[in-house]
């Protein structure tokens, strides 16, 4: 099981492909998503990658997070999140993934948080048909009627549809295909839409429902940390 990328959600364009039709895609940008610290079975129970993304200002940083990214020697980040991996799969501390960690045809599933649509009515929210045009309606055609029932049990049951707060909730996208990858800039295709809105970070993994391509990077791609890229060099 390998890592997976946060990214930010650029927008949506199209792509033309060989036959000349085009595709719609969704497209991510991978933002400096660097390696900030391991979690490992013996230390911490279970096996992860924290990965950071994004520039963060010094002075927004607290002096406990400053000194987590000191001692992975890596600029302070935006956005933390851990991905569950194997024990095979770790990553060194330092290093930054790169768009190429997915490849062209591979499915994958990604993670957002959907656009917020602030306290909607029972029609927008749950589809509902409302009440009647007329005979003897005024004022409530779009109101949801009647939400308990008679003096038996006398209450309406939790979960009932009734009108409030709509979006801004944690969905997963599963089995969407890369359509292509730019590794100089750092951008990843997905065909068709994804949740969330522009500018926001989602989670883009390996599909838990298909199997992974031969020819995807084990455990990822990536560029080695600075220090390691220096000793190499001198050797």
């Amino acid at each position: 099981m390998r890592t997976g990328l946060v990214a930010r959600k650029l927008g949506m364009t199209r792509l033309f492909i060989e036959d000349g039709s085009h595709v719609p895609v969704t497209v991510l940008k991978i933002d400096n998503c660097q390696v900030v610290a391991q979690r490992t079975e013996e230390r911490d129970g279970y096996t992860a990658l924290q990965l950071g993304v994004g520039a963060a200002k010094v002075k927004n940083v607290t002096k406990a997070m400053r000194g987590h990214f000191a001692a992975a020697a890596v600029e302070p980040k935006r956005k933390l999140v851990e991905f569950r991996v194997s024990n095979d799969a770790l990553i060194a501390v330092g290093a930054e993934l790169t768009a190429d960690h997915f490849v062209a045809g591979q499915r994958v599933d990604v993670v957002g948080d959907t656009i917020g649509k602030g306290f909607a009515g029972v029609m927008k929210r749950h589809n509902f048909r409302g009440l009647e045009a007329t005979h003897g309606v005024s004022v409530s055609h779009r109101s949801h009627g009647s939400t308990g029932q008679r003096q038996d049990p006398g209450r309406t049951f939790k979960g009932k549809k009734m009108a409030g707060h709509m979006g801004d909730v944690r969905v997963t996208q599963q089995n969407l295909e890369i359509v292509r990858t730019d590794v100089e800039r750092g951008l990843i295709m997905v065909k068709g839409s994804i949740p969330g809105a522009e500018g926001g970070w989602v989670l883009i993994k390996d599909a838990v429902k298909r199997p992974r391509p031969e020819n995807v990077p084990y455990p990822g791609a990536f560029k080695a940390p600075a220090a390691d890229a220096q000793a190499e060099q001198k050797a």
